[in-house]
């Protein structure tokens, strides 16, 4: 019993730091959409900030370094995105594919040229990653039968990283509930010419959702590639700006259900990998390539299965004219 115990807080320690990145994702999603921008482009913009927070961390051996230069290219391509989708009301699903295709690209091409790792970037040392966080007495602390463990196991040892998702939620969930902004921004993603009318920018209010998104992408993309990983990888979101697309949707863009659909999606990641070599009954030992595919396939079922009706803001993906 106590080895059972102590599994399921390691699946579930594994949850918290799985579910990270898809968590600061989802919550951009949600800043990006409420003001009435599809952003499809949260996986270019998380990948590109992998590959800069793990190259620059390498040339200057600061973690804190590669997280600011992942922000960077993160707010950079939210931009990009916005001078296509605002200012040249271009479409807004064309554009965020077009930076996923840019990215996917552009990291390789990149990394190859500056490291010759066939796209790769040189492993990470320890001080040129954000490490685990010990809380105090955590080992005396984690003697105490049940909950001591769960201190030990679960809360202590994360990533600065870690925590910083978690108060995202809240900041996400303070900001649209209890501020001036979040008025502004849910009133722009609803009515925007309800809010140009009242004498606020639709256009200012849409770019500085798309800022706060990017930052929040570029801490995503960071804690792949410095503090989850030890370096840069090719591909290495593999879809999770995807899938917490679909978590925001699951949340019906509100912050605590996306939250849910994103531990969701972690617990079964973390379940997973602790599946593999697992003896089937008359099959033998499960296919690696299933298990791997497994939580993306249980995501996708119960996402589809248990979403329910999920109203998008009125003027998602609608350009904004100016009636003069």
């Amino acid at each position: 019993m106590d080895d059972l115990w102590l599994q399921f807080l390691l699946t579930i320690d594994a949850t918290f730091r799985l579910a990270t990145p898809l968590v600061l994702c989802a919550m951009a999603g949600i800043f990006s959409e409420k003001s009435g921008i599809i952003d499809i482009s949260l996986e270019g913009k998380m990948l590109m900030s992998a590959f800069a927070a793990a190259a620059v961390a390498a040339l200057t051996s600061s973690a804190m370094a590669g997280l600011w230069a992942a922000i960077g290219i993160s707010v950079a391509l939210g931009l990009l995105h916005g001078l296509a989708s605002i200012t040249l009301r271009g479409n807004q699903v064309i554009s965020g594919l077009a930076i996923n295709i840019m990215a996917s690209g552009l990291t390789v091409t990149i990394g190859i040229a500056m490291f010759q790792k066939g796209g790769q970037t040189p492993s990470l040392a320890r001080y040129e990653r954000f490490r685990p966080i010990e809380l105090p007495f955590a080992d005396q602390l984690g003697q105490i039968p049940f909950l001591g463990p769960i201190y030990r196991e679960v809360i202590s040892g994360h990533n600065i990283l870690v925590w910083v998702a978690l108060i995202a939620v809240l900041f996400t969930a303070f900001i649209l509930a209890r501020t001036r902004f979040g008025l502004r921004l849910r009133a722009v993603g609803e009515k925007p010419e309800a809010l140009d009318s009242a004498g606020i920018s639709v256009v200012k209010t849409r770019f500085l959702a798309l800022i706060i998104a990017g930052v929040l992408c570029g801490i995503a993309g960071a804690y792949l590639s410095t503090a989850h990983g030890s370096g840069f990888v090719r591909e290495m979101t593999a879809g999770k700006g995807y899938i917490a697309l679909a978590a925001m949707i699951f949340g019906k863009w509100q912050p605590r259900g996306a939250l849910y659909a994103c531990l969701l999606f972690g617990f079964l990641e973390a379940l997973a990998s602790r599946l593999q070599g697992i003896e089937i009954p008359f099959i033998g030992a499960a296919p690696v390539d299933l298990i791997l595919a497994l939580p993306y396939l249980l995501t996708v079922i119960l996402l589809a299965g248990f979403v329910g009706r999920a109203v998008p803001p009125r003027a998602i993906g609608q350009p904004y004219i100016k009636e003069r």
